[in-house]
């Protein structure tokens, strides 16, 4: 049974590595494309516009500073990096640990930081577009870092067994 439960926590950290892999390799390879809906939802642009009543009472929140903008995408992206990083040596040393090559506590206590590390990204989404009222205008990016957040969540529980 523990080389079963080792191999299942193995394959849960692979999949949210896998995940988060291609985001990171998208967003250096391809900056713009979510950059430019970083900046939007910093800006609060779709809200100004689509919501002028409500955006007037949390205008103040808005940041239009494009470094500052780039500036928190790029520690965005420093942070996804980091959790890959981490989620891929967990993988690795779970699977090592499944094959009885190296400790368990260890394998496991490196995935669970790097499940931790990918669940705080997708929070930290939903905490600061909390801040800019992204659900106002952008409900699928909101629905998106839920359904990362609940899956970090369910990866660190198992990894806690």
């Amino acid at each position: 049974m523990e080389t079963t439960l080792l191999a299942a926590q193995a394959l849960a950290t692979a999949l949210i590595a896998a995940w988060l892999t291609l985001g990171v390799r998208d967003n250096i390879l391809h900056p713009a494309v979510n950059e430019t809906y970083t900046a939007e939802v910093m800006e609060m642009t779709r809200m100004r516009v689509d919501y002028p009543d409500a955006f007037a009472h949390v205008a103040h929140r808005a940041i239009t500073n494009r470094t500052l903008q780039r500036w928190a995408f790029r520690a965005v992206v420093t942070a996804e990096l980091l959790a890959t990083l981490v989620l891929w040596a967990g993988t690795l040393l779970l699977a090592l640990a499944a094959l009885g090559a190296t400790g368990q506590d260890l394998a496991r206590s490196l995935a669970l930081s790097g499940a931790m590390l990918f669940t705080a990204v997708w929070a930290g989404f939903l905490i600061v577009g909390n801040h800019f009222c992204y659900w106002f205008c952008h409900e699928g990016a909101q629905n998106t870092h839920y359904q990362m957040t609940l899956w970090g969540v369910g990866t660190m529980i198992l990894l806690a067994l």
